[in-house]
């Protein structure tokens, strides 16, 4: 008997989050623009086999700096880039606050459904677009109850959700899978164009009828897409 074959190739997503040691901020204009070049270099060594999409989140959270989110196909890939970040003159001065794995696969509660400039049943992260400058990150678990219903039940529920995400178009949601590859069931990453028009998705979400199923969404990441560069300088 042959093994069986996936369907498709489905991408390996990272979520770094890095606090920078405030030594960093102490040192010399000149030892901190050497750090921002190699930095920037290094990422731009892995642009053939890893999309980095950075955000910052200076003055948004006490515990993260910065965010790299990490699109490839390897998690040996994922653990050279790691590795390469350790080695630079920055990355001395980086802790890693939170670290998040996940994979992409179509959704089993999505057929056809389409949402405005998105695809159904999507099988990879979409391109990064200027009209969505904000992004919204957490790990997410459902109660056990939840996989005990049937699944036709829970379609049901979905549809609610769907029909209410369906009216706040600026919102891009980018789900990917962690079953029994890390702590959390699903990352999901909002890609925001108005932050009003997000916290409004979301409050309305919580009347959903699915909400009581949720088990944990926390913690909550707010970033701003920012070049490297622009979010090191801000930093230090």
């Amino acid at each position: 008997m042959t093994e069986a074959q996936p369907t498709m190739r489905r991408q390996v997503v990272k979520y770094n989050f890095y606090q920078v040691d405030p030594a960093w901020r102490r040192l010399s204009d000149a030892e901190r623009d050497d750090h921002r070049r190699e930095f920037s270099a290094m990422v731009g060594e892995f642009s053939d086999r890893i999309e980095v999409r950075t955000y910052s989140l200076v003055g948004l959270r006490r515990d993260a700096d910065f965010l790299l989110w990490l699109l490839g196909w390897t998690l040996d890939g994922m653990q050279e880039f790691a590795a390469a970040v350790n080695g630079t003159g920055l990355g001395k001065y980086l802790r890693t606050a939170h670290s998040y794995l996940s994979l992409t696969r179509p959704s089993p509660y999505v057929d056809d459904h389409v949402h405005a400039g998105q695809e159904g049943r999507a099988k990879a992260i979409r391109p990064q677009s200027p009209d969505h400058p904000y992004l919204v990150v957490y790990p997410f678990v459902k109660t056990a109850e939840w996989y005990q219903l049937p699944l036709e039940r829970r379609q049901e529920m979905m549809n609610q959700h769907f029909a209410i995400g369906h009216k706040y178009p600026g919102v891009r949601n980018n789900t990917t899978y962690s079953f029994g590859i890390d702590d959390q069931e699903h990352v999901v990453a909002f890609d925001v164009s108005n932050i009003d028009e997000f916290l409004d998705l979301l409050m309305e979400l919580r009347e959903a009828e699915a909400r009581p199923y949720t088990e944990r969404d926390t913690p909550i990441f707010t970033c701003i897409a920012r070049g490297l560069d622009d979010i090191l300088r801000g930093i230090g």
